[in-house]
């Protein structure tokens, strides 16, 4: 098991009462020393066990499986966070075919974070997989057929997109610049592809790029394409939302529109490193996670597409009756999330 140090530390030492804990923890956190990290989980290993194995539990058939930790815990590191590996092993009562494991690790009642999720993956007994667990889903079988499975990506990727409002402000900066429908999906969709390469680099453990440079980059990425039609705006005032030569192929894209597609894929590259980030993956490479991965991206573009089938069509209503009124209604959209943008680029790179 991969678990934050310094949550599991404040958590294992509010749970257990163990104020030494807390205080060896905490200051072994501050100092940055993994030594004398390890060296407080070490002395303090019966708490960490306890709190570990009461949220984190395997049965099978209804039968409580007994945890023990093989080794003393080692400190590990995720984005410049330090992590303890845990090593535990589950001895059931007696040998079945089918398990269940039910996470309630750092829930939200103990105040420290909200919305905890735990990404399990699995090999036994001849069944392989992966879950996501979370409040409303705690607990997952062994059993489980691969379209559950599957299932739990597919909304955990929505879930992703809807509560992640910078990717969402990119995405309202896609809709405002764009002047055909097909401009915005072909965005949308070439954002999509490249965040899903690089995402699952990243979630594999092939590619791995520190936060500190990502989330800056993200944020100017946000700037950067609402940015892009206020100055379409300041150059071609009421002509912005025209073509500017009719466009050829199947895409039918101006010079200006490939262009634009090519820095928002661009963009997508680092989002995608953003989203493995965020969601704290970062795995040996299996054929079973790279599928629950692909339907994780999956879920990301349903939400994507669901939200352009909204927003763009009004926006295309306005425009056609309203021409002056939808150019302010972008304009003001773009400009709202290019300072939003610019402001989180500005906090990233000093750290606030």
């Amino acid at each position: 098991m991969e678990l934050e140090y310094d949550l599991l530390v404040v958590s294992a030492a509010d749970a257990g009462d163990d104020d030494p804990l807390f205080q060896a923890g905490t200051a072994a956190f501050e100092t940055g020393d993994t030594a004398a990290q390890a060296a407080a989980l070490q002395g303090h290993a019966s708490a960490v066990l306890r709190y570990v194995s009461d949220r984190f539990a395997v049965t099978s058939r209804g039968a409580d499986c007994r945890a023990a930790q093989v080794g003393d815990a080692t400190i590990g590191e995720r984005e410049g966070v330090p992590y303890a590996d845990l090593l535990l092993d589950w001895t059931c009562p007696e040998r079945v075919d089918e398990h269940v494991v039910r996470s309630g690790l750092f829930p939200d009642g103990e105040g420290y974070v909200k919305g905890t999720k735990t990404i399990v993956t699995y090999e036994i007994d001849g069944r392989s997989g992966s879950a996501a667990l979370d409040a409303a889903n705690p607990s997952f079988s062994t059993a489980q057929t691969w379209y559950e499975r599957f299932g739990e990506f597919f909304l955990l990727g929505a879930e992703h997109l809807l509560t992640g409002i910078d990717h969402i402000l990119f995405l309202l900066a896609l809709i405002a610049g764009s002047r055909r429908l097909r401009e915005i999906v072909l965005a949308a969709t070439s954002f999509t592809l490249a965040h899903s390469v690089t995402f699952m680099l990243a979630a594999l453990g092939l590619v791995e790029v520190p936060a500190v440079v990502v989330e800056p980059i993200i944020a100017l990425s946000i700037a950067v394409v609402a940015g892009w039609h206020l100055w379409g705006i300041w150059r071609r005032g009421e002509h912005a939302a025209d073509l500017e030569t009719a466009g050829r192929g199947h895409f039918s894209l101006d010079r200006a529109g490939w262009i634009r597609l090519g820095v928002v894929f661009c963009f997508g590259l680092v989002h995608g490193l953003g989203f493995a980030g965020a969601l704290g993956i970062d795995e040996a490479w299996s054929w079973t996670l790279l599928w629950s991965l692909l339907v994780f991206n999956v879920g990301i573009e349903v939400v994507q597409l669901t939200i352009i089938a909204v927003v763009f069509p009004l926006l295309f209503v306005l425009r056609r009756r309203a021409p002056k009124a939808g150019l302010w209604a972008t304009g003001v959209v773009s400009a709202g999330v290019s300072t939003m943008g610019l402001i989180w680029f500005v906090q990233r790179v000093s750290g606030s």
